[in-house]
């Protein structure tokens, strides 16, 4: 009996460990179905949440006749406020345009508005000298005097609005600025040098006006030859 109940303990055992492997592998399956139950749970939750979204922003549920009928007149109301916006724009761009046409025109009527102010003064100069001279007994050094002071008046005006002088007796012939009116051969100067200025030429703001008139010093003849 003692034999037969001591052979029996090692099947008792590998029962006892048969239901342990089980068992382990029950509770395994046991744990996989758990987590696949609270994923699935987890799923659900977030799909009705992402309903509940979509009813909240669409409480109708879908394109009713009356949910169509209110978007097509909220567009109608959008198009008649660009409308008007386009028409308010278009009508301020013409006024603006108008202005801007007026402003032009007057600046190109009185752009000369401040020099004939300040050429007046030196025309009163003139009329004054002119006066002067017809008195018999007319000094003519205080004519030569006024006159030189109207000269120098005018000079400023000029200078004040950007006229310069362009007068280049003893300098070299300059094409760009010079209009050479003749040669003269002459040794008191180098060649190609202007000897005589017969007018005198001007710059506006460095823009040529009017060539200065020159005679042009050129090699005696007898150096020509």
């Amino acid at each position: 009996m003692v034999a037969e109940r001591e052979t029996d303990r090692p099947e008792q055992q590998s029962e006892g460990q048969g239901e342990s492997a089980r068992d382990a592998a029950q509770a395994t399956e046991t744990t996989e179905v758990a987590e696949g139950m609270a994923a699935t749970e987890a799923e659900a939750t977030i799909a009705v949440a992402d309903d509940a979204e979509v009813d909240a922003a669409d409480p109708a549920g879908d394109d009713t006749p009356e949910r169509l009928i209110a978007l097509l007149e909220d567009a109608r109301d959008k198009v008649d406020e660009n409308r008007d916006q386009v028409l308010r724009v278009r009508a301020e761009m013409e006024n603006l345009k108008r202005r801007q046409a007026n402003e032009l025109e007057k600046a190109h009527k009185f752009a000369l508005d401040g020099f004939v102010r300040e050429l007046l003064q030196v025309r009163d100069s003139l009329e004054l000298g002119q006066d002067a001279a017809r008195d018999e007994g007319a000094d003519i050094a205080k004519l030569r005097e006024g006159t030189a002071l109207t000269l120098k008046l005018l000079a400023d005006v000029m200078g004040k609005f950007g006229v310069e002088r362009i007068d280049p007796e003893g300098e070299p012939f300059d094409p760009a600025y010079h209009q050479a009116m003749t040669l003269q051969p002459t040794q008191d100067a180098a060649p190609n040098t202007v000897v005589t200025v017969i007018q005198k030429g001007y710059l506006l703001n460095g823009r040529l006006v009017r060539p200065a008139m020159v005679i042009v010093a050129a090699p005696p003849t007898s150096e020509q030859a």
